[in-house]
């Protein structure tokens, strides 16, 4: 079923962090390089897709609908079905679990986490990400619920040095421009 040879590895990863260790701040930062990395890409789509699905869960399970609820939404308007289906997935399948989950929660009162297990058509790369996990010492399918608030509250922990510097730069390059723009 799978046309994309061969299986980018970030994507196995992806999908054993997803499925076994739920660790979705973890599948958001993998899918994230990824994505960067391969911007041209023709599955670019479906790259952001999976990204909003794992931060989807991540808010979810942290209590935070409005912001499950949107990523939910841009997932399910972007989803390119035919694309999913050459990664490997069931594309209108996932589609259609998508829009079960929106018509479910409605608005951000109604957001309830539970596992979103995504449908993996294809045998190679549901071997691989299964023996991936099993190599990260995850259970596949374990229960989401059950992980540890290290997992659940990832963001916490994260550095976040780079990001504030760039912001400074950015500032600082702003006001630089704008100087210079009213001292002719």
């Amino acid at each position: 079923m799978m046309s994309l040879f061969p299986i980018p590895e970030p994507f196995v990863h992806y999908l054993a962090q997803y499925h076994g260790t739920r660790d979705y701040f973890e599948c958001h930062e993998i899918m994230e390089e990824y994505w960067k990395e391969k911007k041209e890409a023709a599955y670019e789509g479906s790259w952001l897709v999976l990204i909003r699905i794992a931060v989807m869960q991540y808010h979810a399970r942290r209590g935070n609908g409005s912001g499950a609820i949107k990523l939910l939404a841009k997932a399910e308007s972007e989803i390119e079905p035919d694309r999913m289906d050459e990664l490997g997935l069931d594309g209108r399948r996932l589609k259609q679990m998508l829009a079960r989950r929106r018509e479910r929660w409605m608005d951000g009162h109604n957001v309830v986490y539970d596992d979103f297990n995504l449908p993996i058509a294809d045998r190679e790369l549901l071997e691989a990400a299964v023996s991936r996990a099993e190599a990260l010492g995850a259970a596949w399918l374990s229960p989401g619920q059950l992980a540890d608030e290290s997992v659940v509250h990832r963001h916490l922990a994260r550095d976040r040095t780079e990001v504030v510097e760039a912001r400074e730069a950015s500032i600082r390059s702003r006001q630089k421009d704008r100087k210079q723009g009213g001292a002719d």
